[in-house]
C-alpha cells in the first residue's frame, strides 16, 4: 500500500521531468536555432572556434618537456663531453628530436670547425639557438592570445549589427508592436555576444595554461643549454694559455 501510494504521488513529477528533459533532436534544433539567430557574424565565430580548439589540442600534444629536454639525452651527453668526444656527441645529438639536442648538435658543430673559437663564441651561439627555440615554443601559443581578443571583438560587431537591424525594422514597420520589432535584433546581438566571449574566453583560459608550461619548458631548456655550454667553455678555456696559444700536446 505504501509503495502504491509513493507511485502514484511520483508519477506526475517523474512525467514533468521527463517533458522537461531535451532530447538529441530538440537540442540540435535549438543550436541550430541559435546558430541562425546570431546572423551571419556566427560564420566567423564558428571558424575561429574551430581553429582554437585545434590549437588547444596541437598545444597539448606537442608542448610537453620531453620536447625540450630528456634526462636520459642529458646524461648521455654528459659523459661524452667528459670524455671530450665531440664527434659521438654529434652523431647522438642528430638522432634525437629535443631542442637540447640540436642546440647541442649546432654548439659542438661549430666548435669541432672552429677550434680556435672563444668560449664566448661558443656561449653566443648557443644561446641564438637557444632563443630561436624559445621563440618558436612561444609562437604556438601566441595565436590562442589572439583568438581571445578577436573572439570578443566579432561578438561585439555582431551586437551592433543586431542592434542596427532591430532600429532598422522599428523605423521601417509601424503596424506591429515595437516588443516584436526589436526582439530578432536583440536577440542576433545577444547570441553573437555569447559566442564571441565563449570562444574568447576558452581560448584565454588555454593560452594562460600554456604559457606557464611553455615558460617552465624554456627554463629546462636554458639550464641544459647551460650547463653544456659551461662544459664545453671549461675544457675550451682549459686547452688555450692565457696567451691565446694552444698547449703543445693539443696541436
Amino acid at each position: 500500500m505504501g509503495m502504491n501510494s509513493f507511485v502514484f504521488l511520483a508519477h506526475p513529477i517523474l512525467a514533468q521531468i521527463a517533458q522537461a528533459t531535451p532530447t538529441g533532436s530538440r537540442v540540435q534544433e535549438t543550436l541550430l536555432k541559435l546558430l541562425q539567430a546570431g546572423g551571419w557574424v556566427m560564420i566567423p565565430l564558428i571558424g575561429a572556434s574551430i581553429i582554437t580548439l585545434t590549437l588547444i589540442l596541437a598545444c597539448l600534444f606537442t608542448l610537453r618537456r620531453g620536447a625540450v629536454v630528456t634526462r636520459r639525452y642529458m646524461e648521455t651527453a654528459e659523459a661524452l663531453l667528459r670524455k671530450r668526444d665531440y664527434v659521438a656527441l654529434i652523431t647522438v645529438s642528430n638522432r634525437h628530436s629535443s631542442a637540447i639536442a640540436r642546440i647541442t648538435a649546432r654548439t659542438l658543430d661549430f666548435a669541432t670547425k672552429h677550434p680556435s673559437a672563444p668560449p664566448s663564441a661558443i656561449r653566443e651561439i648557443a644561446e641564438t639557438e637557444g632563443t630561436r627555440f624559445g621563440s618558436s615554443l612561444q609562437q604556438r601559443i601566441v595565436y590562442l592570445a589572439d583568438l581571445a581578443t578577436l573572439a570578443p571583438m566579432l561578438g561585439l560587431l555582431g551586437t551592433v549589427v543586431g542592434i542596427i537591424n532591430s532600429f532598422g525594422l522599428l523605423a521601417g514597420n509601424n503596424t506591429q508592436p515595437r516588443q516584436v520589432l526589436l526582439a530578432g535584433g536583440v536577440s542576433q546581438a545577444l547570441v553573437a555576444t555569447a559566442a564571441g566571449l565563449i570562444v574568447g574566453i576558452a581560448a584565454m583560459a588555454f593560452y594562460s595554461l600554456f604559457r606557464g608550461k611553455v615558460s617552465s619548458m624554456i627554463s629546462d631548456l636554458e639550464a641544459a643549454t647551460t650547463h653544456i655550454v659551461n662544459i664545453v667553455a671549461t675544457q675550451r678555456s682549459r686547452r688555450i694559455e692565457p696567451s691565446g696559444v694552444l698547449e703543445n700536446d693539443d696541436v
